[in-house]
Formats: C-alpha cells, sequence, structure tokens
C-alpha cells in the first residue's frame, strides 16, 4: 500500500512538471507571436534567462488559479452566470497580470487586453494537457475526477452512508428534452447516437409512452418529478381566479405548479432521498438543486440553484472552452439559418434576434453546466439524479424535427451519455442509467405561415373584433429563453399576456399546435349558449376553418362539418378524434374536468400521412397539442430494472415507474406531511380539491409522524420547497 502511494505521488509530480514544461513553452511561444507579450529578464535577453522568466511565470500562473481563482469565482457567485462567463477571460488575464510581476528580476511585460487572450491560452493548453496525461492513467483520471466532489465522497464513505462500498445502486435519469421514441429509434440506427446504440446492445430496453393532450416539458416534467399533471392544461392558460396567465416555463409560474403538485400528492417528489435535480423546471423534492427555474424564483442568498455554475466556472479552462463552443454555435446557426433562406426552405421561420445566443446557450452552456453537475452527483454517490438536457428541442423548434441541425445536436447529446457511462465506472457506487424524454416533436408550417394569419386574428374575426392589418408573431415558449433569462438575472418576460388588460376581449394563447381562449367577462367557465350567444358566429369559424382539428367547449367535441360529440357519450368522442390516435378522446375528457381549462380549447389540423400540424407560436417543429410524434416520446431503461407496463399513459404513470425503480434500488421513499405542531392544510381557492400549505409555503420532507422511517444520512437535509425561505445546499460548494 505504501509502495503504490508512493508511485501514484511520483506520478502526480510527473504529472506536474510535464503540465507546467508545456505551460511554459506555450507562454514562450506567445512571447513571440503577440507583439503585445515580451519577456525579458533584467539587463539579460538571452534565450536561457527567457526561458527562465517563462518557467517562473508559468508556475506563478498555475498555482495563482489553483489558490486564488476558486475563491475568486465564489466571491462572484451571485453574479449573473453569464457574466460570470465573461469576467473569467478579464479576471483569468489579472492573475496572469500578477503572475509576471511576481517574477523576480522584472518579470515580462503585456499589454492588459493581451494579457486576456495569454491567460486564455495558456488555461484551455494546461487543462487539456492535464486531462490528456490523465486519460492515459485509469488511476490518475479516477483520483482527478474524485477531486471535484472530494468532500462529499470522504463524508459518504462512511459506513452504512449513501455512497460508501457496497451501497445499493443509484439511478441516473438523463431527459433528452423533445426527442421523440421514433427520433431516438432512428437515430442510434443510423449511427448518429452510438452511445445510445451501445447501451441498446448492452441490454437497455426501449419503448415509447403517451403523452397527456398537453404535450409539453411543463405538464410531463411536473407529472414525472412529482406525480401530478392535474390542471396543467397547456405550456400557458389564462386564470380567471386571479387574473392572470401562467406560463410553465416562468420562474414564479412554476414555483406555484410546483407547490401545487405537492400539495395534491402530499410527496416532495421523485428525488426526496437524497436526490440532485439539475436543469430541470421542477425540482422533484432534491436537496441538492442548480439550473433549476421554480427555485430560482427566489431572491437573495438562500437561491442556490445556480450553484452549478460556481462548480464549472471554478476552473477557468471550463469557461475558455464554453466560450468557444458558444462562439461556433452562435455561427453555426447563422450559417445554417442563412442557408435555410438561400435554398429557400420551407417551412421556415424567423431565427433572428436573441435566437442564435439562446440556441448557443441551450445547447453550450446549459449542456456543459448541467453535465458537469451529474458528473459531480455520481462522484458524490448521491442515489438518484435527474437531469433535462434542453437542446434537442430548442433547436427543433427553429430547424424542425429531422434534419442536418438536429442530427448534430444528437451527436453532441449522445456524446455527453458517453460520457456520463464513463463517469459511472469511477463512481463510488454503481450507477443505473435510464434515458427519457418528456414529449416528442411534429413538424408542420406554422398556422400563420399556412394561412396568413394567427389564431388570435381569427378568433378576433369570429367576434366580430377589429384585426390588425398586419398579424402579430407569436413568440416561440422553450425552457431555453427562461433558462438563458434567469442566467442573466432578468426577470421573467412580463408582455402583455402576463396581466391581461381588463375588459371582454377574449385572451387568446398559444401553446404548440394547441390554442386556448378565455373570456375574462364570463365569470366560471363559459358554457357553449353563453359563447354563441355573446359570439353567435364563432365557433362555427374555428370548427370549419381548414387549419383547425377539433374544439373542446365545455364538455362537447366540435369538429368541421358540424361534428359533434358529448364527452359523456361513450364512443362518440373516439370516433370523432380517432384521427388523433388511440387514447386521444381520453386525453380530452381529462382535460376537460380540469377547474382552469380555457373556455374554448383548439387543436390544429393534423395529418396523419405526413404527420404534420400548424403551430399556433412560430415554430416548425413542434409540441404541446394532439397529433404525430408530439405526443411519443420514449423510455429507456437498464435490463436490471424491472418491466413498466406495456402501454404507458401519462406522466404520472411514467412517475409510478421511475418511483418503483427507486424503492427497487433502495427501499421506500419518505412521504410529505407536515412539520409535528404544524396545523393540517387548509382548503384553497383553486377550486382543485388539494389542500393548502401554510402561508410561508413551506411543505417539509420530513414524512407523516410514524409513517416511514427517515433514512436520510446524518446532517442532510430533506427534500425541499421553492418557497421555502431557508439555505439549500448543494455538494459542489
Amino acid at each position: 500500500m505504501v509502495a503504490g502511494r508512493w508511485r501514484a505521488a511520483g506520478a502526480a509530480l510527473v504529472r506536474v512538471v510535464l503540465v507546467w514544461a508545456v505551460s511554459t513553452l506555450t507562454m514562450l511561444a506567445l512571447a513571440g507571436i503577440l507583439p503585445d507579450f515580451r519577456l525579458r529578464s533584467g539587463d539579460s535577453d538571452s534565450i536561457t534567462r527567457i526561458t527562465v522568466t517563462a518557467a517562473w511565470g508559468a508556475g506563478a500562473f498555475g498555482l495563482l488559479g489553483a489558490l486564488v481563482w476558486p475563491l475568486v469565482v465564489r466571491a462572484l457567485l451571485l453574479v449573473p452566470a453569464l457574466v460570470l462567463g465573461l469576467l473569467v477571460f478579464f479576471l483569468n488575464g489579472s492573475l496572469l497580470l500578477l503572475a509576471l510581476h511576481l517574477v523576480p528580476d522584472g518579470g515580462g511585460e503585456v499589454a492588459p487586453e493581451t494579457a486576456v487572450v495569454v491567460a486564455a491560452v495558456m488555461s484551455a493548453v494546461a487543462s487539456a494537457t492535464s486531462t490528456a496525461l490523465a486519460v492515459r492513467d485509469d488511476g490518475a483520471y479516477q483520483r482527478r475526477l474524485y477531486r471535484l466532489a472530494d468532500r462529499r465522497r470522504r463524508r459518504q464513505r462512511r459506513a452504512g452512508a449513501p455512497g460508501a462500498p457496497g451501497a445499493a445502486p443509484g439511478l441516473v435519469f438523463l431527459q433528452l428534452d423533445g426527442v421523440g421514441h421514433a427520433v431516438l429509434r432512428d437515430a442510434a440506427a443510423r449511427g448518429l447516437m452510438p452511445a445510445t446504440a451501445g447501451l441498446l446492445a448492452a441490454g437497455h430496453r426501449l419503448a415509447p409512452w403517451r403523452t397527456d393532450w398537453s404535450s409539453q416539458t411543463g405538464a410531463s416534467q411536473l407529472g414525472i418529478l412529482h406525480g401530478s399533471t392535474f390542471d396543467v392544461p397547456a405550456f400557458r392558460w389564462y386564470e380567471k381566479d386571479t387574473g392572470e396567465v401562467v406560463v410553465c416555463n416562468r420562474p414564479t409560474s412554476a414555483a406555484e405548479l410546483q407547490r401545487r403538485a405537492v400539495l395534491r400528492t402530499g410527496d416532495g417528489g421523485l428525488l426526496t432521498m437524497d436526490g440532485a435535480s439539475r436543469g430541470n423546471l421542477f425540482s422533484g423534492g432534491a436537496d441538492q438543486l442548480a439550473l433549476v427555474l421554480s427555485v430560482s424564483a427566489r431572491r437573495g442568498p438562500a437561491n442556490r440553484s445556480r450553484a452549478g455554475y460556481f462548480a464549472y466556472f471554478s476552473d477557468p479552462a471550463n469557461a475558455v472552452r464554453t466560450a468557444l463552443s458558444f462562439v461556433a454555435e452562435v455561427g453555426r446557426e447563422i450559417r445554417q439559418s442563412v442557408r435555410a433562406r438561400l435554398r429557400g426552405q420551407v417551412p421556415r421561420v424567423g431565427r433572428g434576434g436573441l435566437y442564435p445566443l439562446i440556441r448557443a446557450f441551450a445547447t453550450v452552456v446549459e449542456r456543459d453546466v448541467v453535465v458537469a453537475a451529474v458528473v459531480g452527483d455520481m462522484l458524490a454517490g448521491r442515489a438518484s439524479v435527474y437531469a433535462d438536457l434542453v437542446a434537442y428541442d430548442e433547436v427543433a423548434h427553429h430547424s424542425g424535427p429531422r434534419g442536418r441541425d438536429t442530427e448534430q445536436v444528437l451527436a453532441r447529446l449522445d456524446r455527453s451519455i458517453a460520457l456520463v457511462c464513463r463517469v459511472a465506472e469511477h463512481a463510488p457506487r454503481t450507477y443505473r442509467i435510464v434515458l427519457l424524454s418528456d414529449h416528442g416533436q411534429s413538424p408542420g408550417e406554422t398556422f400563420l405561415g399556412r394561412y396568413g394569419l394567427t389564431l388570435r386574428d381569427l378568433v378576433r374575426a369570429g367576434c366580430g373584433l377589429p384585426v390588425p392589418r398586419r398579424a402579430v408573431r407569436t413568440r416561440s415558449g422553450a425552457e431555453a429563453r427562461a433558462g438563458f433569462l434567469a442566467a442573466l438575472h432578468r426577470p421573467a418576460e412580463e408582455d402583455e399576456e402576463a396581466r391581461p388588460r381588463p375588459g371582454s376581449d377574449p385572451v387568446v394563447l398559444a401553446s404548440g399546435n394547441l390554442g386556448l381562449i378565455s373570456f375574462p367577462d364570463v365569470p366560471g367557465r363559459a358554457t357553449r349558449e353563453e359563447i354563441e350567444r355573446a359570439h353567435p358566429a364563432l365557433l362555427a369559424t374555428l370548427a370549419n376553418h381548414p387549419g383547425v382539428g377539433f374544439l373542446l367547449v365545455d364538455g362537447v367535441v366540435l369538429g368541421p362539418g358540424g361534428a359533434t360529440a358529448r364527452l359523456d357519450v361513450p364512443g362518440a368522442a373516439e370516433e370523432l378524434l380517432a384521427v388523433f390516435g388511440p387514447g386521444a378522446a381520453d386525453a380530452v375528457r381529462r382535460t376537460d374536468s380540469f377547474p382552469h381549462v380555457a373556455d374554448v380549447m383548439v387543436n390544429s389540423a393534423y395529418d396523419p400521412d405526413t404527420g404534420t400540424v400548424h403551430a399556433f407560436e412560430e415554430q416548425i417543429g413542434s409540441h404541446g397539442g394532439l397529433g404525430g410524434e408530439q405526443g411519443e416520446p420514449f423510455l429507456m431503461w437498464p435490463a436490471e430494472l424491472s418491466e413498466p407496463d406495456a402501454d404507458l399513459v401519462g406522466a404520472e404513470a411514467v412517475h409510478g415507474v421511475l418511483r418503483r425503480w427507486v424503492r427497487e434500488a433502495d427501499g421506500p421513499q419518505v412521504p410529505l406531511g407536515p412539520r409535528p405542531g404544524e396545523t393540517g392544510a387548509t382548503a384553497t381557492g383553486t377550486a382543485t380539491g388539494a389542500a393548502s400549505a401554510p402561508a410561508t409555503g413551506a411543505v417539509p420532507a420530513g414524512g407523516v409522524a410514524g409513517a416511514v422511517e427517515d433514512r436520510r444520512p446524518e446532517g442532510e437535509s430533506g427534500g425541499t420547497f421553492p418557497s421555502v425561505e431557508g439555505p439549500v445546499r448543494d455538494e459542489n460548494r
């Protein structure tokens, strides 16, 4: 054992010397290339003295980076994440200037702007060299990865603690946002995703599941993580009791939706037992959070949902690599957009404005930070990790679900999956990797592009209201935009839809190819008779439009040509909605029971021959309603886990399967309940039938007294709820 330690120490010393030598050579090369960077040594300019100066400078820069850099980034944790990424370059350049001043006999001279370039290149070269040397030595590679979470790992190696040798297998759930079952199957078969294909060849099983009518991340992920999709009729909807619009990717709305789900189920979520939530809309009851939207609604030092940025940017080489990839991705998007316009590609949507930056954030920054957090969780031995990778969904909205653009994204996502699988080999416990998606995507020209008017224009025309001469495009709503704004510390986008002006004008909202129409001046849900009395031509105008598939109005489905089916008449709705696939009538029937269902729900037309729909937003790859591949995501699991039901319908059913797998691995979860001494819940005013939390919004995860023993390791906090005013710890800190 002693000999092995000496060998490890000797190998580490050799790697340090080699990295130092490469850094010295890099500094010498940059001094020869850059006119504003010069290495000098007192009164002598001999090669030997210049080399010694470079060695001093490289050594001092490396030492400062190792000792000072983590402290600097920690101090800047509350700075917006993307701003922190830019500050990395300037702070790294400042460290280089300081390092050169520490060199004896005068050191070197470099212009401040050149110091930024020199520091970035040296950090990247040193990181690449260190990684290359470590990868050649499996033991060194393992030790390097372990250092990411060394403190947590040592604590967990105590006898009986999660992550200790002999602990039950952990679970890593990787959500590939928007990747449908058919898309994944085809990509694996064609060699676009070799790591995924390798998992299938090694025994993983792949199966589709069906979403509810609201086939979008807000509903699906809430159901998967918290076991409830009740009263989530769409991506955005108007609530008459508050006069506000709920939007799933708005932080305050996400926090409220999570609160309602927790109250309805009486449980903290899938991840309440030693879990981590990374890059999600909701926490799942996890103790460890990073880039979780429902928690980002909180302000102040208690919010640690962005702690993953610290863990990632604490290595300046990460910032350099991610920044270069970010710029490359922006350039790639601009090139692909120009190419689509020059070729006259149809369908096509606008891809200007902030979109290139949002795409780069989703496909580079968020992916890198989330994957790094997952790696840290695995090396820390966490029992369960759920992470959302949104890259494909964001690109598919604007480029279409299939094509060269999305194929490139799938290939890069597959490399992230391969990395997670490699890290699992070095983790302190066995990990089972589960891949899944929250929905698919259906292609098709937008409603505006096909018919020259928006759904709002059509509704206003049917109501006899003035229609603008020029159609106003409906902005595409996606998780990446909300994450981008949260990273900038920008407030949620509060446009005129957030709180519609009072009056009789209908509120028209879009959720992919699902439209929602509400009449604010009609209390409660409007009946068909009330709508026809106030607006005699509206329902017929909508139902007979070629871009509309069907309407739901007060328990009645209306189709083209006067077709009508009551949901309470067995078989009637099934016949009318047969073209939309199996289970369509049941999905519509369930949504009809929601307290906040819109007065009129509009599903676009669907062509079963081409699989196309017409989004009411600016998306040529869309999801949110019924029709096509958007409603058929996938679930992929290792053979060691029990088989799910053959016909898996709804995100709540998927939650049940994942919950069962967690129990199989590490025993039952701790149910959610009030703290001792707290009163029970009071009735809400939302007509959900669920109970309400105390005024603080705190819903502890300690369990109902006497129900199940709390099996958390000593010193760990329970599952948290976004509105709890208390610190949220992250092991990466």
